[in-house]
């Protein structure tokens, strides 16, 4: 008969490392200072015997006779997150949401649960409320089917128990980190206790064909609380990001194995809930300044859909030693970088001014074809010379100060000019590759020379 006993075992926050003694560093993801000691129970099992008859259960399959029948999505009711999603909910999937506190997670999540409720059985599980908070939840959001059912509780073999009764079509656990196993020893919201939550659910939703979104807190450093195990585990990651103060939200797709990783969905919080925002353009773009110097539209694509937003320059002589470099919305080391560029081959000096940049709406952008966009909001500030109103410009600056093609060129230029805008600047590479440049001036530029002379 098999024994029990309670020991002490160190885990790794980040990636799930076991350990019998602390160490300083991890050998697993070599993050220092991530160990945390942790209270299990160690069962220490008899001789294992073959089971009669289980030879019949390891059948192997070939990958030719594997039957490939397609699973129809099953839609959420919101464009934007279905397009994250890479077009719907697949059956037996295992989604992961995380997000800072009250940014609107479980919000999204119960309206969710309203749309597919309307068709099919939904049972929505949680840790952290009572039913009665619930319903007041939901009373905001609108009217509710009787086909989605409610549960509070913690413990993971009674959820068990009720997903098998119930045989819902989608499930939603909030959260990950208030479910607890009584065969683990350690606390709920422990390295051990999360990894085997998830290890569970995943077999359910595997298993009896259910989708399963869980809820997952987020660290300070803006990564889901736990080990790093519980990313790869799961089949989809969305982060939900943005300003709980503001009115946007950001849903991304950071992990999905049935799409497109570089989706992004876009949402206004209002108060029967979340809405989302078909034209994410128009919306950042509402509110920006006529006439002011280092200001300029640039657009970015965020998976297949392209996204102009306004970038905001302030650059003045510093009365430090050291300048003031601050960003707010991309990387400050490239703004450093595109600086360095703009002194070196614009022959601009700025290694005595203070630079503060900022991507308006206060959406994050990275990529590289934001460059082109950064340096013409920055010479202008730094001319005091406003640019055209009806311009918009995107492309890559390299530290020769050449400007590089980007890709995708013809849906940016199509964005722009939808949304009224007139003149488009952007690499010389990329005019040859346009296919309709009606009804809006393109301005090709080899260098940043020729683009911050270009008005």
């Amino acid at each position: 008969m098999a024994k029990s006993k309670k020991v002490s075992v160190y885990f790794c926050q980040s990636c799930g490392y076991e350990s019998s003694k602390w160490m300083g560093q991890c050998p697993g993801c070599r993050e220092w200072n991530s160990f945390v000691e942790e209270v299990v129970e160690k069962k220490t099992a008899g001789k294992v015997r073959s089971v009669p008859g289980g030879n019949e259960q390891l059948k192997t399959a070939k990958i030719s006779e594997i039957d490939m029948q397609t699973k129809e999505r099953m839609q959420t009711g919101f464009e934007e997150l279905d397009r994250v999603l890479g077009g719907g909910i697949v059956p037996g999937s295992l989604v992961l949401v995380g997000g800072d506190p009250g940014i609107g997670k479980s919000t999204l999540l119960l309206q969710v649960c309203r749309n597919i409720a309307d068709i099919k059985e939904v049972l929505y599980i949680s840790g952290e409320e009572s039913l009665q908070q619930i319903k007041m939840r939901a009373q905001r959001i609108g009217q509710f089917s009787d086909r989605l059912q409610l549960f509070c509780d913690t413990g993971l073999e009674r959820i068990e128990q009720v997903i098998e009764r119930e045989k819902p079509k989608a499930v939603v656990i909030d959260s990950i980190q208030t479910m607890y196993s009584e065969d683990i020893g350690s606390a709920p919201g422990s390295v051990s206790q999360v990894r085997e939550s998830t290890a569970r659910l995943l077999q359910i939703a595997k298993g009896m064909e259910i989708t399963v979104f869980i809820v997952g807190h987020v660290t300070k450093e803006g990564v889901v609380a736990g080990p790093r195990v519980l990313e790869h585990m799961v089949d989809t990651v969305l982060y939900f990001e943005g300003d709980r103060h503001a009115s946007y939200r950001i849903l991304r797709g950071v992990k999905n194995r049935f799409g497109s990783t570089n989706e992004i969905g876009v949402f206004e919080m209002q108060e029967a809930g979340l809405r989302e925002v078909k034209n994410p353009s128009e919306f950042m773009l509402n509110g920006k300044p006529k006439g002011a110097s280092g200001s300029i539209v640039a657009c970015s694509m965020e998976g297949t859909r392209p996204i102009l937003v306004e970038i905001q320059a302030l650059v003045c002589h510093s009365n430090f030693g050291i300048p003031r470099r601050t960003a707010a919305g991309t990387d400050l080391n490239r703004v450093n970088l595109l600086m360095a560029v703009l002194e070196k081959r614009g022959g601009l000096s700025l290694s005595g001014c203070d630079a503060y940049v900022n991507i308006a709406g206060g959406i994050r952008m990275n990529e590289p074809a934001m460059d082109l966009g950064i340096v013409k909001a920055l010479a202008s500030s730094f001319r005091d010379k406003p640019i055209d109103e009806k311009l918009i410009c995107f492309g890559e600056v390299g530290l020769s100060g050449e400007v590089r093609a980007v890709n995708m060129a013809q849906q940016r230029v199509s964005e722009a000019k939808k949304l009224g805008f007139t003149s488009c600047m952007l690499p010389k590479v990329n005019v040859s590759g346009l296919t309709d440049t009606r009804g809006i001036k393109i301005i090709g530029v080899d260098n940043i020379r020729d683009a911050i002379q270009e008005t």
